[in-house]
């Protein structure tokens, strides 16, 4: 059941902070009825007034209001709730079940609503396709006319009501708060029109526009809907990544019994069992057991860790060998993994130049709008035009000067933009990323793991030795016997086969004791590289090195850049040999290696200050800073949570020709934004003129600021990726 605030029972919605232990809580609230960029500006300035609100930002793809406080003892959730309902959005506390539900029931809702509109705009037709056939010439009789009129009335009038209701129900929230959105004038502009088309019907006047009205919302409603679906696009993004969870935990309960619950019940101090095979649910803490994690989803780390009781391991690591006991630390919404969630939804709505540039435009609509339509009635009146005269014409003022289309310009860009990406597998975390990535000049990469694939692959060895290492390591999970597997290919599997984790798996190979693992675990001194060691008893120990090997991609994928203009060079921690043995790989011809964080940061602030806009590719704790400093940052999916947060762009898989696929897409954005711009003042600075000087009726008036929307969104649409080989 949602919540609503009430002033004068003053309920606690203390509860619902987040980080109450810290000086700096936050709250989520899930906001209704906001949908332009002139809600969100108003929405995000009244509750940044609120005294002790540190900032607010609103997500309009997923309607949450994100507030944070400036201290544990001014947070007041019951505060910005009541405001929020006084500018007439109502909001309740954030919960991803409860907005999905809601954004499902939208999404019925709208379309039924443009189904009405569309049986009535087309039956309607019927009826006044005869009228306005009287402009050729072809007049039909009063009688006729009348009639015509009035079953005009009779199909438009219902499905006007209904059709409209969302705009008429935002508005009258709005009105209610006494303040004005984009909804107001559309719904004056559209009650008007029935009002005049009514009274012409009673006193049989010549023209009538109820298709006026039924059209206009029919095409508004296209354009809501359409609008609708690219925000369902960005929110998939975010509902992906967090099915990476476990969606039940296996409890511990007092009698000893496991229970399963799902993730959501799972609360602090819990104790799980997690099996191997199985991910965290929650960041926990082992309390008994022992085994190893790969963790690379979370930090890059492509060698298992091994965790022993005492180790704090995060949500979303998968358990390789053992059977482990841990204890929860935090709620499913607090773990690692829908950390990473929030990064790619945080951005969806970011305060870019160009949205930036449409909240002042709306912001000062309504007043202007209203301005002139009021002038535009006094003016005629004072012109000597009648009264039915002038009232059209500023009912077609109200509804051909619309800012929708200004207002999406930007959104409707990015939007479109982030879902083509994320179905490519890059997630863009903010709209001003692609912005400033469309600026790049420069890019930057690091080697390890960005490069190269970041994963191991078995050097050359002998076969006899290789096919009987094999049969233990089909028997692990280990990264490095995997690799050592798969090189061996099909074959048969050690026997008594058994785990010793964070050491290595013992059995019996061709009836003989064996063992492969570790150097100490299987007697052997250590090398430096990474490497795998097998031995067979009575035999002397065998060693098998791995290596690196550069992405399949990564040489077309410099040719790319390079063909696009752009210069490319390295930054990379590691030695001077693998660095310029990968420079010669891709065709990179400028590089730097054995580099500290700090002094690649150092580059990138050099290369900015010789004006060039660099894009930082990174993935480890050694590029975090200088992905901060660059123009714009990207990191593969495998980095760390620090490189993940500073960059913009953080791509998944194996394809580093996500860079210049990301490059292009940003390009084609840019462009598709200030098409979009342009039109929308264009359409502006010719409509407005033409309806004050009854050059468009009401229905030329609706055709023209539906269609003007309609352009705008589908002008978005037109930022595409060329297919891939293969793909659909």
């Amino acid at each position: 059941m949602a919540l609503a605030y009430d002033a004068g029972r003053s309920p606690d919605f203390s509860a619902y902070l987040k980080g109450k232990a810290s000086d700096r809580p936050t709250l989520d609230l899930l906001v209704k009825g906001a949908r332009c960029a002139g809600c969100l500006a108003k929405i995000e300035r009244e509750a940044q007034a609120l005294p002790g609100v540190a900032h607010a930002r609103l997500n309009l793809t997923s309607g949450k209001l994100t507030v944070g406080f400036r201290t544990s003892a001014g947070a007041d959730p019951g505060a910005v709730i009541a405001v929020l309902e006084r500018l007439g959005y109502p909001a309740t506390p954030y919960d991803p079940g409860q907005a999905a539900e809601a954004n499902d029931r939208e999404g019925r809702r709208l379309i039924l609503a443009l189904a009405v509109a569309a049986f009535g705009a087309m039956n309607t037709m019927m009826f006044s396709v005869p009228l306005w056939a009287g402009l050729f010439g072809q007049e039909l009789g009063p009688a006729t006319r009348t009639v015509m009129m009035w079953w005009c009335a009779l199909v438009a009038t219902p499905c006007t009501l209904y059709a409209g209701m969302p705009f008429f129900e935002s508005a009258w929230r709005s009105l209610k708060a006494r303040r004005a959105n984009m909804d107001v004038p559309i719904s004056i502009g559209v009650i008007l029109t029935l009002v005049i088309s009514f009274s012409e019907t009673l006193l049989r006047g010549r023209d009538a526009y109820f298709d006026a009205a039924v059209s206009l919302l029919f095409l508004l409603l296209i354009g809501r809907w359409l609008d609708h679906q690219l925000k369902l696009k960005a929110r998939s993004a975010a509902a992906d990544l967090l099915a990476l969870q476990a969606p039940a935990a296996s409890v511990l309960g007092a009698d000893g019994q496991e229970h399963r619950r799902p993730l959501s019940e799972v609360a602090v101090g819990d104790l799980l069992v997690v099996r191997p095979g199985e991910r965290l649910p929650v960041d926990v803490r082992i309390e008994a057991g022992a085994s190893q994690l790969d963790t690379a989803l979370l930090t890059g780390e492509t060698l298992p860790a091994s965790v022993d009781p005492g180790a704090v391991c995060r949500a979303g690591a998968l358990n390789l060998t053992g059977v482990l006991q841990v204890r929860a630390l935090a709620r499913s919404e607090d773990s690692a993994v829908a950390a990473v969630a929030r990064l790619v939804e945080a951005g969806a709505q970011s305060k870019s130049k160009y949205v930036r540039l449409a909240d002042k435009s709306s912001a000062i609509y309504v007043p202007v709008v209203h301005s002139a339509a009021a002038l535009t009635l006094v003016g005629g009146l004072a012109l000597g035009l009648g009264v039915r005269e002038a009232l059209l014409r500023a009912v077609a003022v109200l509804i051909i000067t619309c800012p929708c289309a200004l207002g999406l310009a930007a959104p409707a860009v990015q939007i479109s933009a982030s879902a083509r990406l994320f179905r490519r597998g890059v997630l863009v975390k903010s709209g001003a990323a692609l912005e400033r990535l469309a600026e790049v000049d420069h890019v930057v990469f690091d080697k390890t793991g960005v490069l190269t694939e970041g994963r191991p692959r078995l050097i050359a060895a002998a076969s006899p030795d290789l096919a009987r290492a094999a049969q233990l390591a089909r028997a692990s999970a280990h990264p490095l016997a995997k690799a050592l597997a798969t090189e061996a290919g099909p074959g048969p599997t050690a026997e008594d086969v058994v785990e010793h984790a964070g050491l290595g798996v013992a059995g019996l190979v061709d009836g003989r004791r064996s063992r492969l693992g570790r150097a100490g675990f299987v007697g052997a001194a250590s090398g430096r590289e990474t490497e795998l060691w097998f031995a067979v008893e009575g035999e002397a120990p065998i060693r098998f090195a791995f290596s690196d090997q550069l992405r399949p991609d990564a040489a077309a994928t410099v040719a790319a850049l390079l063909a696009r203009g752009l210069t490319v060079e390295i930054l990379s921690g590691d030695v001077a040999a693998p660095v310029a043995a990968a420079a010669e790989g891709c065709g990179i011809a400028a590089w730097r290696a054995g580099l500290s964080p700090e002094e690649k940061a150092a580059a990138v602030d050099a290369l900015k200050a010789q004006g060039r806009k660099v894009l930082m590719v990174g993935d480890g704790l050694n590029d975090a800073a200088a992905l901060a400093r660059a123009h714009a940052a990207m990191a593969p999916g495998s980095a760390l949570d620090a490189s993940q947060n500073a960059a913009d762009l953080v791509f998944a898989g194996e394809r580093l020709g996500a860079v210049s696929e990301a490059l292009d897409v940003a390009q084609a954005a840019q462009a598709r934004a200030l098409e979009n711009f342009g039109f929308a003042a264009l359409y502006n600075l010719i409509a407005a003129p033409a309806a004050m000087a009854g050059l468009v009726n009401p229905f030329v008036a609706a055709l023209a600021m539906s269609g003007s929307s309609l352009v705008v969104t589908l002008n978005a649409l037109r930022v595409r990726l060329p297919l891939r080989p293969g793909s659909r």
